[in-house]
């Protein structure tokens, strides 16, 4: 084996409440952008972006993502609205990545809704190279119009995804996996 498989065989999801400081510097964000940005992108459209949320643009969108869900769920108590308000605040960094695909004359719409996909999982894979944990979440505000505009998402604009990044205070023990004779077909 060689350190990028390895990496692969043992990476981990951590969830955000396990993730602590400190998190990538900007600069290791730069270097860690730039490589998430290396996928397959037919066309060159570069039909994705990225939103990074430090400090307190992480309670700010905590602030519509609570908003919303009050507004939906009347009934919500403190402790909820709470638990809503702070879903981006655990990691130090949460990376939102934009899916901006659209119409085009040869390069279909699921393509480049793969290409944002494969964009968040190089993110994954770079930020965990670089020694960070990650956890790569949607949620039911990546779907909500009021939390994307709050991110600054055009109306055509999808969320493939929250990033969020940190140092793992454990890491969990690994989920199964399903065994490749029920996932596999040779022909």
């Amino acid at each position: 084996m060689n350190a990028t498989l390895d990496l692969l065989k043992t990476r981990r999801s951590v969830p955000p409440p396990l993730l602590d400081g400190p998190g990538p510097s900007r600069e290791e964000l730069t270097t860690l952008l730039t490589l998430a940005s290396r996928v397959p992108d037919h066309g060159k459209l570069a039909p994705w972006r990225f939103v990074v949320m430090e400090g307190e643009a992480r309670a700010r969108i905590g602030e519509a993502i609570a908003a919303a869900f009050a507004a939906d769920n009347p009934e919500a108590g403190p402790e909820r609205l709470e638990q809503e308000r702070r879903r981006l605040t655990h990691a130090p960094v949460v990376v939102a990545v934009v899916s901006r695909a659209g119409p085009h004359v040869k390069i279909p719409d699921w393509e480049q809704v793969l290409s944002a996909g494969a964009v968040a999982m190089n993110l994954v894979v770079a930020a965990n190279a670089m020694g960070y944990a990650t956890s790569w979440l949607t949620e039911w505000h990546a779907y909500d119009r009021r939390v994307l505009e709050a991110l600054g998402l055009a109306p055509d604009e999808r969320l493939a995804g929250h990033i969020h990044l940190g140092r793992a205070r454990e890491i969990p023990s690994d989920r199964p996996r399903p065994a490749l004779a029920d996932i596999v077909t040779y022909l």
